[in-house]
């Protein structure tokens, strides 16, 4: 539906959502060649988004796989509903039915519960590809992401008992990484791969303006060059554009219209998630960091 990679980062800017050229480039790159996208970034950069905001630029389902911790197959494809079949089974029994005939009504699509990965193939296989986010694929172990390389390479599954479900028009794949460890190189030379850093200065106020419109302009600037001073500390967990975006939702909540030293530290538990980050912003160093952050700002403005 984009002719060129002009028209995705428009498409991409209606739906509020700030993508410098190369991301652009890299979605417009992925719908024409029908491959996978493989975004990695910190957390909160926007990586997820992207997924969701493809779905209503296209129209179709999102169908999300949060990866985690000991994900497996079945969990990520189909699992059989056993209690409905017991159920089932004892009515047939009831009935008078034949061995024959109970092993034929048990495994019927009727008790399959369909998961993120089956849910995917059978939309594509029905002519409207949906989105299918693979999330955070780094937290999954890696027998799973050797799994995942055939059906990102066929998009079919086999289920024994029914056959073959195969989808004709793959659906639009999204990959996120956190990077909390390497993901195997098999796995990304299937996709079209993309890093997505923490936004520059200019970048981030864009999003804070197009995201909180309301917004007052000094404090947006100081909300803006705050947060990337504190990029710059030696902290446990930076604070993503994520945070952003709820610390300039609470500045507003609490009618600010520009940053004040008691505020910013009554509300540093929006933008950092650990105690031993909040702690190293003792009063000395906060002054300072705000000190740093007006600064900026007044640049800024001018």
């Amino acid at each position: 539906m984009f002719e060129n990679v002009d028209a995705v980062q428009q498409a991409l800017a209606s739906q509020n959502y700030v993508a410098e050229r190369g991301l652009a480039t890299s979605i417009y790159l992925t719908l024409r060649l029908g491959k996978p996208l493989f975004l990695e970034g910190e957390a909160g950069v926007g990586k997820t988004e992207i997924a969701k905001v493809l779905a209503l630029l296209l129209d179709t389902r999102l169908i999300r796989l949060q990866c985690y911790e000991g994900l497996d197959a079945n969990t990520a494809i189909y699992e059989w509903n056993y209690a409905q079949q017991m159920l089932h089974l004892r009515l047939l029994e009831a009935s008078g039915a034949t061995r024959s005939e109970m092993e034929h009504e048990l495994f019927t699509r009727e008790f399959l519960q369909a998961r993120p990965l089956l849910q995917a193939v059978e939309a594509a296989a029905s002519g409207r590809p949906p989105v299918l986010l693979i999330d955070e694929i780094d937290r999954a172990d890696e027998e799973f992401e050797a799994f995942l390389l055939e059906i990102l390479s066929d998009f079919q599954v086999t289920i024994p008992e029914l056959g073959t479900i195969a989808a004709e028009i793959p659906p639009v794949v999204v990959v996120t990484s956190n990077r909390t460890r390497e993901v195997h190189d098999a796995l990304k030379r299937r996709c079209l791969y993309y890093w997505i850093d923490y936004p520059s200065f200019e970048k981030e106020l864009k999003i804070v303006r197009t995201k909180a419109p309301d917004v007052e302009p000094m404090l947006a600037r100081q909300i803006t060059a705050f947060i990337q001073e504190l990029r710059r500390m030696e902290l446990f967990k930076a604070p993503g554009v994520a945070e952003t975006l709820d610390w300039t939702a609470a500045l507003i909540a609490l009618d600010q219209k520009k940053l004040s030293f008691d505020v910013v530290q009554d509300t540093l538990g929006v933008i950092l998630k650990y105690q031993d980050d909040i702690e190293s912003l003792q009063p000395g160093v906060l002054e300072s960091v705000m000190d740093r952050a007006r600064l900026h700002a007044e640049i800024a403005r001018g």
